[in-house]
């Protein structure tokens, strides 16, 4: 897609740390970049507000579906980017997958549903709600109606994600909550695959795994042509594509400084600063 990568630039989606200024994680490790392909719904004001909502709204599993929907269809009737990105879903999913071989589209709570409800919804096909705790509940293509299923044996599934990194939340509940009903999940598209061996875990399990766009090079090239980008950025997000761990370790000791500062940081980075240096997940401390 030709603006998908300046879409994910533009709302946040994709956001590159400035020079020498690596982001922390929540595992305590660090990294050049931020992905949150919600983002993707707009802007990340939007995207923030709708995630409120759904938390306010996914108790009540029957009726969320619709009500997603229905927010979905509005944001879409009023913002280019994520028109945009959801007709190019659906372009794409058209042009890989035959869609009379698809019984239901699903997604998973909560960050799935920016844009599964919406594709099925467009795609006319009954949609599958699975929640975090493997329940499921089940809409009709135009969601008038939702119900708790009871079995859908042997249907074929197509599974709508934001984000593939590892695939572990399939592994944990979206894949085994599909099969709790019979069914399985055939095919997997995703808006963004982060490269780390999701969607060639999904494919190891039979599952025919596409996604629009990689954090990969041939991106980090794309933006660097589009200006988005430095020539630094760019060297530091190759490097870490390569080697994550080696290319951080690396930073780390060519700026001694930097765990020092992230110690005397806002709480949140201390609590990941510490986590690095009391794990040494860098292997700084480890002798030759």
């Amino acid at each position: 897609m030709s603006n998908l990568v300046s879409y994910l630039f533009k709302t946040n989606a994709f956001k590159v740390c400035p020079e020498n200024k690596p982001f922390w994680y929540t595992s305590g490790k660090i990294g050049p970049y931020f992905i949150n392909t919600h983002f993707l719904y707009g802007s990340e004001e939007a995207s923030v507000e709708f995630l409120k909502f759904i938390d306010m709204e996914k108790e009540n599993k029957l009726e969320i579906p619709k009500k997603i929907l229905d927010k979905c269809l509005e944001q879409y009737n009023s913002n280019t980017i994520y028109k945009e990105v959801i007709d190019e879903m659906i372009s794409f999913i058209k042009e890989h997958i035959n869609l009379d071989e698809v019984d239901y589209v699903s997604g998973g709570e909560r960050r799935d549903w920016f844009f599964a409800n919406i594709v099925a919804y467009m795609l006319k096909k009954p949609f599958i709600s699975v929640f975090k705790d493997l329940s499921c509940v089940v809409s009709t293509s135009d969601f008038s109606k939702t119900t708790v299923p009871t079995k859908l044996n042997e249907k074929k599934v197509l599974h709508i994600a934001d984000l593939v990194t590892e695939a572990s939340s399939y592994v944990r509940a979206w894949i085994p909550g599909i099969q709790a009903l019979g069914a399985e999940i055939v095919w997997s598209v995703v808006v963004v695959d982060r490269m780390q061996g999701g969607n060639d875990r999904l494919k190891s399990l039979g599952i025919d795994a596409y996604s629009l766009t990689q954090i990969a090079p041939s991106m980090f090239k794309q933006a660097l042509d589009m200006g988005i980008i430095t020539e630094e950025q760019s060297k530091m997000l190759n490097k870490f594509f390569e080697n994550p761990d080696e290319t951080m370790k690396d930073f780390l000791i060519k700026h001694p400084n930097f765990l020092e500062e992230a110690l005397h940081s806002d709480e949140k980075t201390v609590v990941r600063a510490r986590l690095c240096i009391e794990g040494d997940l860098y292997g700084l401390n480890k002798k030759d």
